[in-house]
């Protein structure tokens, strides 16, 4: 289960235990939510940053979870939207430490960050879905498409390219490399250095620049309960 700590003006969500894979089952989700709901609790300036620890960052969705219960697919999925809307409009900074493989659902939530460094010799940032025969929701499309340029999303959705950290970097899927043990520092310093402008402004600049993909966010995801993938997990 995700915990958070806190270091001067930075609070630091690790996504799991060490080695877990930090997918998102229901309780996950609500651990962080709660754990954002604390952050934001806070006053003056503050900046989040999360990260996992071990081999992943996040390998995304809980699937086995879906399966288990298909007829809530639907309800799981808008929770996991709603996820994504809240970092991606959270009033204070937000930088993802990439600390090792960043996959689907995992992967959005990256992108969802304001800025995101990723381990520079070892991890994959995937979005996998093309190759397992799984479609995203339009909302996680238009998010993607709304935080990076047409070419690299397209590209990153149609292929299901497994990019190391240099590829990441090169196309923009992320904004900076750092060494193995440097990744959550870099993360730490750099959400340092902008937690002066957490407040009520810096969300609504967020929301203004992704309005589209805001209001998708916020729509309920429908139609996924039957989805073939789910009953193959």
């Amino acid at each position: 289960m995700p915990y958070m700590r806190r270091e001067d003006d930075v609070f630091i969500i690790h996504l799991g235990e060490r080695d877990s894979e930090n997918r998102f089952h229901p309780d996950w989700l609500a651990a962080m939510n709660g754990l954002l709901d604390e952050a934001l609790a806070s006053e003056g300036p503050a900046a989040l940053v999360t990260t996992g620890d071990g081999k992943h960052y996040s390998t995304g969705a809980d699937l086995a979870w879906c399966a288990g219960h298909p007829e809530r697919a639907d309800w799981y999925l808008t929770e996991v939207q709603q996820l994504f809307r809240r970092v991606l409009t959270l009033p204070m900074p937000v930088v993802a430490a990439l600390n090792g493989h960043t996959f689907g659902a995992g992967a959005f939530l990256a992108v969802a960050h304001d800025h995101r460094v990723m381990r520079a010799d070892r991890g994959y940032f995937c979005f996998p879905g093309v190759t397992l025969g799984a479609n995203y929701a339009y909302a996680t499309v238009a998010m993607l498409r709304s935080r990076l340029p047409a070419r690299v999303a397209h590209e990153a959705l149609v292929s299901g390219r497994r990019y190391g950290a240099p590829d990441a970097l090169a196309t923009g899927l992320i904004d900076a490399t750092a060494e193995s043990d440097r990744v959550l520092p870099a993360a730490v310093e750099y959400a340092r250095s902008l937690a002066p402008t957490r407040g009520p402004v810096l969300a609504e600049i967020k929301s203004a620049l992704h309005r589209h993909a805001v209001d998708a966010l916020e729509e309920p995801v429908v139609g996924y309960t039957d989805h073939a993938l789910l009953k193959r997990a």
